[in-house]
């Protein structure tokens, strides 16, 4: 296993979480190939999306079917939302863009989960590389990230 896969699951173990992570061949870089490789829909995919706010670090979880709203996002989080590059997303998490999963951060994040992903008996999450996922409950992601959950997908 993937050193960044098996950090993710150790921190999964520690958290309690039922779900284990599952390495593919086919790339889970999108929330589109995501979909296609683990057989499930689009809206299924726990998108992991990195923002700095006030200059910390902010991990917005959402539907793979939506775009986070910045004017949202902002509101909440009461300080300009903005998207770092892809070199300040892996310094801050460990994890490339496409892999970042929703636990096992190099740094503490503020985890924010769109309102939107909790209609889904069941979702897919990255699990540290752009070929590793895991299976949770929205329930299940909350509890684990300490998530706040909030309404931040585009309309």
């Amino acid at each position: 296993m993937h050193p960044n896969a098996a950090r993710v699951q150790a921190e999964l173990k520690t958290r309690g979480a039922q779900g284990e992570v599952v390495e593919l061949t086919a790339s889970t870089r999108t929330s589109q190939e995501a979909a296609e490789a683990i057989g499930t829909t689009v809206a299924q995919i726990a998108k992991s999306l990195v923002f700095l706010a006030g200059g910390d670090p902010v991990l917005v979880i959402a539907s793979g079917i939506n775009r986070g709203s910045l004017p949202k996002l902002s509101a909440h989080l009461g300080a300009p939302a903005t998207r770092p590059d892809a070199d300040a997303v892996k310094r801050l998490t460990g994890f490339p863009i496409g892999g970042v999963a929703p636990v096992g951060h190099a740094t503490p994040l503020r985890v924010v989960i769109d309102r939107d992903l909790l209609q889904y008996s069941e979702i897919w999450a990255a699990a540290g590389t752009p070929h590793a996922v895991f299976r949770t409950t929205p329930e299940e992601l909350v509890r684990i990230t300490g998530g706040e959950v909030a309404e931040v997908r585009d309309e």
